[in-house]
């Protein structure tokens, strides 16, 4: 079941004139700006167009069916990547898991995908060419952001918390491999009821960039034989995948 014209038009009102103490240090706002329909080829959505009073950005929510007062809604919350989500760079693996988050929610009877625009973890898309440069001369990504003198990660989700609660998600199902993002969205009152992990095999490019996040950031990727967590026992198997790799995803 998708929203309404009726519920539609009820959520603009609401927001029209949101005003609110703000979620976080930097006590920020959201508000939705625009809802439109949103036909894909990874299925029908609406998409949510967002304001907010910190970053001047306008970030968008992708929702499949109706979520309002929604317990254990499966969200995606993902951060832009040009080089990944617009030109296919095989440097990373942001394009395949927003395409395998689509692809899931696409299917799902309800499901979000929040589009934050926190280009190359939050350090803005000429920092992260300055960072891929590093790379090239030998630098891992949490060296090279070092280097430029930003943490590993400066990506924050107040934002994206204050999304949710706009959209009356009551809780969600978190479809990650990052554990920061699951402890930053509950500290901002987010209710993460559980963990979705996006398991995308690694290329020839991407590998050691994996390798890093897993090793230095601590991100749950199933691909290099991490422990798997006990909410991880149903793991989805991603087009690309070889024989071999589903079956021992399916032994583990």
């Amino acid at each position: 079941m998708s929203l309404t014209h009726m519920q539609i038009k009820e959520l603009l009102d609401e927001n029209l004139k949101h005003e609110c103490e703000g979620f976080g240090p930097d006590k920020v706002c959201v508000r939705i700006a625009a809802i439109g329909e949103l036909p894909s080829r990874f299925g029908d959505f609406h998409i949510f167009a967002f304001y907010n009073n910190w970053d001047g950005k306008e970030h968008a929510a992708i929702v499949r069916g109706d979520v309002t007062g929604a317990e254990n809604v499966p969200v995606r919350v993902h951060s832009e990547c040009l080089t990944g989500d617009a030109i296919g760079s095989l440097r990373c693996d942001c394009r395949d898991q927003l395409e395998t988050a689509l692809k899931e929610i696409g299917q799902m009877d309800k499901g979000i995908l929040l589009y934050m625009r926190q280009e190359g973890r939050g350090i803005g898309l000429i920092n992260k060419i300055r960072a891929y440069g590093l790379q090239d001369h030998g630098y891992d990504t949490v060296e090279a952001n070092l280097a430029l003198g930003f943490r590993d990660d400066e990506r924050e989700y107040s934002v994206a918390a204050h999304m949710l609660f706009s959209l009356k998600v009551k809780s969600i199902q978190l479809m990650t491999n990052n554990p920061r993002k699951i402890e930053n969205l509950t500290q901002h009152g987010v209710v993460v009821n559980g963990r979705i992990p996006v398991i995308i095999p690694p290329n020839p490019h991407n590998e050691f960039y994996l390798r890093t996040k897993a090793e230095k950031s601590g991100h749950m990727l199933d691909s290099f034989g991490k422990l798997h967590l006990q909410e991880q026992g149903d793991r989805p198997v991603i087009d690309g995948m070889t024989p071999e790799q589903v079956t021992q995803l399916e032994q583990n």
